[in-house]
């Protein structure tokens, strides 16, 4: 991309911020975009999760992201999006220098955590896997169509503690005061670090759409810093070089709320390093002092928080029980621990903390489009078990399992969503899985493999 194709208000503002740099940093325009992946935690903990990474490390010549240990470039013209492991969920195809925003919150396991504007699940995604599947992440995306690709996403790479929403960050602020450990907020921005990798993002700058986007963030971050918890901490990223979107509204902020206080900001260049270029900014609010502690506490308890054993009604019970009971013989490594929900004819297991610190009521009128882990859609007196419960499971989860390699005819009939041969011993609903990765479910009778996969998955 020549310079000439770059606004001019744009590149007079970065030569004012970067001076004599500017020019390195506007000759990074004409080199290739930059390309990552990152491995999924939650699927590289098995003997055949580690031997899928080797072998995709092999395949796609990968080389180490700096910083994130779980990141790797890879280059044109591989493509790891159309290999089975992509669709078994071993790793994410993300921007490399995206990565930094939640290594820098280093989420852990147990807490719970807020992803504000989380579409299309980059970071959601990387969150769960550093909290190892344990706590409560709430996604939330606000653009009900994003929020769909958001939640595909949290189902293919098999994330159990996930609860998707689509709402406004003013209608969380109202349902969760003071209630996250951890807060990402990507925040809407003008996009610069995307004019590489779309161009169409230079036609929709300006000196305007910069202070738009400023006055937005701002907004937001009011309604973030209602959820935070006092001690909590909160990742302010943006994938944009100006001021006016990154040490501006994080001085606003500071100045605005005493007690948030500034921990850290991390910027990454594209003359610098190798990726599009990201801001990041750590902040963690106060933690309340003793004496004020018990005054909240005292004030919250007549809030609702903590009336965990709501009346489960008839129906929920009895499906949830019906699940139990098809478990009990086909996924006898399955747990089941949860929070049950009903959606029609979906059965979903909201995170087993979510009753411990939250309660169902917070979630009324709220759009979800992932109400935790999706676990069966309740048929006529049987069990057909979700896609998503497919994709959280390992085979030494299920009664029955039949396994496909990633380089045999097999897998790209069986993700074309055809049916496969199988032993005619074989019957009843079996995890598919590509080199010990699931792929979905397929229903063992008479010698074939009936294929489950959704229609929408089907690669054809």
């Amino acid at each position: 991309m020549k310079e000439e194709r770059l606004p001019a208000a744009y590149t007079a503002a970065i030569r004012e911020m970067l001076g004599q740099e500017a020019d390195a940093f506007l000759e990074s325009y004409t080199t290739p975009r930059t390309q990552g992946l990152r491995f999924n935690r939650l699927k590289c903990f098995t003997d055949s999760g580690n031997t899928a990474v080797s072998n995709t490390k092999a395949l796609f010549n990968l080389e180490p992201i700096p910083w994130c240990p779980d990141g790797f470039y890879y280059e044109e013209p591989s493509r790891p999006g159309r290999h089975p492991y992509h669709t078994a969920g071993l790793y994410y195809i993300q921007e490399p220098s995206a990565m930094s925003a939640a290594e820098l919150l280093s989420p852990l396991p147990g807490e719970t955590v807020l992803d504000l504007a989380a579409a299309p699940g980059g970071k959601t995604t990387h969150i769960a896997g550093l909290m190892q599947g344990q706590g409560i992440l709430i996604s939330n995306e606000i653009h009900p169509e994003r929020a769909k690709i958001l939640a595909e996403n949290v189902e293919r790479l098999g994330l159990t503690n996930t609860l998707v929403t689509s709402a406004t960050p003013g209608d969380l602020a109202l349902r969760f005061p003071e209630t996250f450990d951890k807060i990402m907020l990507d925040a809407p921005c003008s996009g610069e670090g995307m004019f590489r990798k779309d161009p169409d993002a230079i036609d929709e700058w300006s000196p305007e759409h910069v202070l738009m986007c400023a006055a937005r963030q701002w907004d937001i971050l009011e309604d973030t810093y209602t959820m935070l918890k006092p001690g909590g901490i909160l990742a302010y990223s943006t994938c944009t070089f100006n001021r006016q979107e990154n040490e501006d509204t994080i001085a606003r902020l500071t100045e605005s709320y005493p007690d948030m206080e500034l921990i850290t900001h991390k910027r990454l260049w594209p003359h610098l390093e190798k990726g599009e270029g990201h801001f990041v900014a750590l902040l963690r609010k106060q933690p309340v002092a003793e004496e004020d502690k018990q005054a909240v506490t005292k004030r919250k308890s007549g809030n609702g928080r903590g009336k965990n054993s709501p009346k489960i009604n008839p129906a929920l019970r009895d499906a949830f029980q019906q699940f139990l009971e098809w478990a009990a013989t086909e996924l006898p490594g399955f747990t089941g621990n949860g929070v049950p929900l009903l959606f029609g004819d979906s059965l979903y297991l909201l995170p087993e903390a979510f009753n411990d610190r939250l309660h169902l009521g917070l979630l009324d009128g709220l759009r979800i489009p992932r109400a935790g882990l999706h676990i069966a859609h309740l048929k006529k007196n049987r069990i057909e078990p979700a896609h998503a419960l497919a994709m959280a499971l390992h085979p030494d989860q299920v009664t029955r399992s039949v396994n496909l390699t990633s380089d045999g005819p097999e897998v790209r009939a069986w993700l074309r969503g055809e049916s496969i041969p199988v032993p005619s011993d074989l019957h009843g609903w079996t995890l598919v899985t590509v080199d010990g990765l699931s792929i979905g479910w397929g229903k063992a009778s008479l010698g074939q493999l009936k294929n489950h996969l959704p229609k929408g998955l089907r690669i054809m």
